[in-house]
């Protein structure tokens, strides 16, 4: 039961979050969902692949909450709390550090900033990391086949999406900026050393 409560909040913080920012900004007159539009061959690929799968996961998650279906220890469930509880967290700091600048899916007209300070200071992408903390750990509370093999998909289209979408518009949109701050940080988790 308390893995079901758990389970339960870490979604409606997680996607509480995400569907309010949306909705802030449309007040503002900003558009926040560009996945797939305007896109053609393989980056519309990914991003339809991905809004797909990033649909899916949600559905399969509630549903192995109320199955409640795990086969895993109960240490590895525990850690599996944790380990999603700390994705909500960084997701959040995410979208709120980089305030009228976060977007799903790429713009090739919306004039952003190039964010670095705070989270960002040591994470490139902590918003998909922290969609990859909560996926692994759901996986871990809840543990069946088809979450698994979803969260896998949504993982994998999330990584696609930064390495063949995302990276490419930062380099586009920032130029020289962008690359000297790629030279510090890395793409999920820790600063490099600049020579």
């Amino acid at each position: 039961m308390i893995f079901r409560i758990i389970g339960i909040a870490i979604l409606l913080a997680f996607y509480g979050c995400y569907f309010c920012k949306m909705i802030a900004q449309r007040k503002k007159g900003i558009v926040t969902d560009h996945i797939g539009k305007g896109k053609t061959g393989f980056v519309k690929f990914v991003e339809c692949t991905m809004k797909i799968a990033t649909i899916l996961v949600p559905i399969a998650e509630v549903a192995s909450i109320v199955l409640v279906t795990s086969y895993l220890p109960l240490w590895a469930r525990i850690a599996g709390a944790v380990i999603a509880v700390i994705g909500v967290v960084i997701f959040i700091t995410a979208v709120f550090t980089m305030r009228d600048s976060w977007r799903a899916g790429v713009s090739e007209t919306d004039k952003t900033e190039l964010v670095t300070n705070g989270i960002f200071s040591i994470s490139r992408n902590p918003a998909f990391l922290g969609f990859d903390l909560v996926y692994l750990g759901m996986v871990m509370m809840f543990f069946n086949l088809t979450l698994y093999v979803l969260s896998l998909l949504a993982a994998l289209m999330l990584h696609l999406q930064i390495v063949n979408v995302e990276e490419d518009h930062m380099l586009i949109a920032f130029g020289d900026d962008y690359l000297k701050y790629k030279k510090r940080v890395c793409r999920y988790f820790g600063r490099k050393r600049v020579k």
